[in-house]
């Protein structure tokens, strides 16, 4: 600007006289990357800013995700186009300097729309999407119920309960040694903390969807299904199958974040 010309006139000796006296003197110059000083003084790679930063996860979170991130491949057609639309949404609230909310809902707020709430929390931040805020809600409230949360834990999310015979526990759910702890429990679809307005509803049964062709305040509704894995309460495939879902959950979770990673 005006003021580093007027230095530079002023100066009498040039920033290419300075170098070759430093130069002559045996100062140590090396060919090195261009870095920009940020706002805080520091310096980084001028691409730092736009590379993705992982969040590191729980050692056996990031095990299960290894073991099954390749499953994302064999989602079928038919599940990948409200996949999408999920994922295009992200992308555009994102593009708008605005935070991308989404509301996983299902009838009782108890197994797969809080399964799905949280998987979608760890694979925003294993593929280091900021701007994310995910919840989950019912037509009614009830708990988030302990198959699922057992599902969970042995996927490798930390969870606890300061109180876990209450009627409607509150769980702290935690996925990153370094990330927020999450707290989980059963409420409907409109109750605080969830968003009013400008979110995503994604509809994680049948019943909702049909139950609620309308949800007031989205921005868009997708309906992404699942089988309840409470018809295996009691049996013998009972883990099996929360652990299924859980994994159907996760795979699906982590196509729409890959998507928006690009």
């Amino acid at each position: 600007g005006a003021g580093w010309r007027c230095c530079a006139r002023e100066s009498s000796m040039s920033a290419r006289d300075i170098g070759l006296v430093l130069a002559l003197l045996g100062w140590p110059f090396a060919c090195a990357a261009s870095v920009e000083p940020t706002a805080e003084g520091r310096t980084s790679t001028p691409t730092d800013a736009d590379t993705p930063k992982t969040m590191e996860l729980h050692p056996k979170l990031a095990e299960t995700i290894a073991a099954i991130e390749g499953d994302i491949t064999s989602i079928p057609a038919e599940r990948r186009e409200p996949l999408d639309a999920l994922a295009d949404f992200i992308v555009a609230k994102r593009s708008a300097g605005e935070p991308a909310r989404l509301t996983f809902i299902c009838t009782h707020n108890s197994r797969r729309s809080h399964m799905s709430q949280l998987w979608a929390a760890v694979a925003a931040a294993h593929f280091g999407i900021t701007g994310v805020e995910t919840f989950s809600g019912g037509t009614e409230s009830t708990a988030f119920n302990p198959r699922a949360v057992a599902a969970l834990q042995r996927a490798g999310f930390e969870i606890s309960a300061a109180q876990p015979e209450a009627e409607n526990p509150r769980y702290q759910v935690s996925y990153s040694p370094r990330g927020p702890t999450l707290e989980a429990f059963s409420k409907t679809y409109d109750e605080a903390p969830n968003p009013s307005e400008g979110f995503a509803a994604v509809m994680t049964c049948s019943q909702a969807d049909q139950s609620c062709p309308f949800v007031k305040g989205a921005e868009l509704r997708v309906a992404v299904p699942y089988v309840d894995p409470k018809e295996s309460d009691g049996t013998p495939e009972e883990a099996a199958t929360y652990d299924a879902r859980s994994r159907q959950i996760a795979v699906e979770m982590l196509y729409v974040f890959s998507r928006v990673a690009g």
